[in-house]
């Protein structure tokens, strides 16, 4: 505890993170809190599992005045789940520092007139999508005048091609003056940082993979023909004793299918679909965490930052098309300190794209031993 309010954070705060066994701060949060205290911009890049979400939550809910019924701070992210993710976290810290901070989150595709009702009750802490904040405002129903801190959580992807337009018309809307920019990610590719114009000389601070993290995880390989992936991840599912695994595909189809295959053969499995429902989605991401699912399903994006608790197993039923794409994806396990393994399944034909994979990442995967019962496959050979 008295390592965080080393840092600036405030006793009650600090005693909210001692009850979750939050004690010691992790390095983007050495660093980044005492930066946005002062009130400086900030760019955060940190591996996936390394806290940067508390790393902006505690400073940013240390500064909001309880006192005063107005948004103060919005935090945006990409998804549905992690901005219901971030809203739970934020809103848990408060009621358990006794801040009266109360936390909205504003995201797409949710039911709007539910959201205006509930804005009624004057929020300070927004979380969730520039296009639905934007719609709230231009509808009078949201006040943006006394903002003064912008979060971008995930920030490489809220400033890509789909994304970008969007956020500049928000940020085009708050405070000129005295605003607060923080942006936060795995990755911080030149584009994004180039096209984060209205940041003015802010801080920039890389975080490596600390030992004890690279240490906790084993990146793993497993060649497997085409038509038996699925079945191959069911095996392992059994035979590895998987208890939380988390399987990613490249495309929604091929997502669908391997469920329904999985399903029939009696895995408990659900998934994050970008086209499901996304009340469907939120059932299935709460029984996944309650351990009522095995296995989870989804696509890149559906997963995007998510923090779940002992994952223990990602498996890449298809091979991630980058090397970032690969961190995200590894980042759901092995998260602040605890064990997992990565596993990616890969058909003879995709040994090149393996060797591509390893280069960027600067690993060597090992081989994974096949799971009883399963057709032998040749190692790939190295050239």
């Amino acid at each position: 505890m008295g390592d965080f309010v080393g840092l600036g954070i405030d006793a009650a705060l600090a005693e909210a993170l001692a009850k979750g066994r939050i004690e010691t701060p992790m390095a983007i949060q050495r660093e980044a809190i005492p930066r946005i205290l002062r009130g400086s911009s900030f760019i955060g890049q940190a591996p996936t599992g390394t806290g940067k979400t508390l790393a902006y939550l505690l400073p940013v809910l240390q500064r909001i005045d309880a006192g005063l019924p107005q948004a103060q701070a919005v935090v945006l992210a990409p998804t549905y789940e992690l901005s219901m993710q971030i809203a739970r976290t934020a809103r848990q810290l408060a009621e358990d520092a006794g801040l009266g901070v109360r936390v909205q989150g504003l995201i797409g595709g949710a039911n709007i007139a539910r959201q205006m009702e509930q804005l009624k009750k004057k929020p300070q802490l927004i979380v969730g999508s520039a296009g639905r904040i934007l719609e709230l405002f231009r509808k009078g129903k949201l006040r943006l005048e006394h903002v003064g801190c912008l979060v971008l959580d995930e920030f490489d992807r809220l400033l890509d091609d789909q994304n970008v337009g969007t956020v500049a018309e928000l940020v085009r809307t708050l405070p000129k003056e005295g605003m607060q920019y923080l942006m936060f990610s795995a990755t911080a590719p030149k584009k994004a940082r180039e096209r984060a114009d209205f940041l003015e000389h802010p801080e920039f601070v890389r975080v490596e993979e600390e030992p004890l993290e690279a240490g906790n995880r084993e990146d793993l390989y497993l060649m497997v023909p085409f038509r038996e992936k699925i079945d191959t991840v069911r095996k392992l599912a059994r035979n590895l004793s998987v208890k939380r695994g988390m399987v990613f595909v490249n495309r929604s189809f091929d997502a669908g299918r391997a469920l329904e295959k999985l399903r029939y053969e009696g895995i408990r499995a659900e998934s994050l679909l970008g086209n499901a429902d996304k009340m469907l989605r939120k059932k299935a991401l709460e029984d996944f965490r309650k351990g009522k699912v095995q296995l989870l399903l989804s696509t890149d994006l559906a997963a995007r930052g998510l923090d779940i608790q002992d994952v223990d197993y990602v498996f890449n039923l298809d091979i991630p098309e980058s090397a970032n794409v690969y961190l995200h994806r590894a980042g759901r396990t092995a998260r602040a300190g605890a064990k997992g393994r990565v596993v990616t399944l890969a058909d003879e034909k995709e040994s090149l794209k393996l060797e591509a994979l390893e280069q960027k990442l600067g690993i060597s995967l090992k081989l994974l031993r096949k799971p009883r019962g399963a057709r032998p496959v040749k190692k790939r050979s190295k050239k």
